[in-house]
Order: structure tokens, then C-alpha cells, then sequence
């Protein structure tokens, strides 16, 4: 356990920002669920109006430090290219 007041007062700081983070995460695995929900029933609209709520959502998190830039791009290229691919099959 820590002795120094400094590392205690950090220890406080890690317990917060991580559940700030796991929190964030969390709420991003959210947003990108209701796009692949929304994917797998077909509905072209839906998928597109959630893929719209979840590119904020995912770019907030590169900001905020959760998520690696290229992981989140990765995420949203792959998500805009399968809604995309729902369009196009209607």
C-alpha cells in the first residue's frame, strides 16, 4: 500500500479515470451493437441513423484517449462498409 500522501492521492486518480473509461467503453460497445443489431435484421435505415450515432461516439473515445485512432477508424470503415452493402442489396 502506499505510504506517501502523492501516491495515494494517485492511486484515487487511477480508481477514477478508470471507471470513467471501462464506462466509456462500454458505452461505444453500445452504439456499435445497436448499428450491428440494426445490420442483421435487414433494416437499411436503421443501421444507417445508428451508424450516425456511433462515429461520434467512436471519435469521442480516440479523443479521450480510449481507443487508438486507427482502431477507430477501423471500426468505422468497417461498419459504414456493411451498412453500405445493406443499401445496395435493397
Amino acid at each position: 500500500m502506499a505510504h506517501h500522501k502523492s501516491a495515494q492521492k494517485r492511486i484515487r486518480q487511477t480508481k477514477r479515470r478508470t471507471e470513467v473509461n471501462v464506462a466509456r467503453r462500454s458505452r461505444i460497445r453500445t452504439f456499435v451493437k445497436k448499428v450491428e443489431l440494426a445490420i442483421a435484421g435487414g433494416n437499411a435505415a436503421e443501421a444507417e441513423a445508428a451508424l450516425r450515432a456511433a462515429q461520434p461516439e467512436i471519435d469521442r473515445g480516440v479523443t479521450k484517449g480510449v481507443l487508438p485512432k486507427n482502431t477507430a477508424s477501423r471500426k468505422v470503415s468497417r461498419l459504414s462498409a456493411r451498412v453500405r452493402a445493406l443499401q445496395v442489396a435493397k
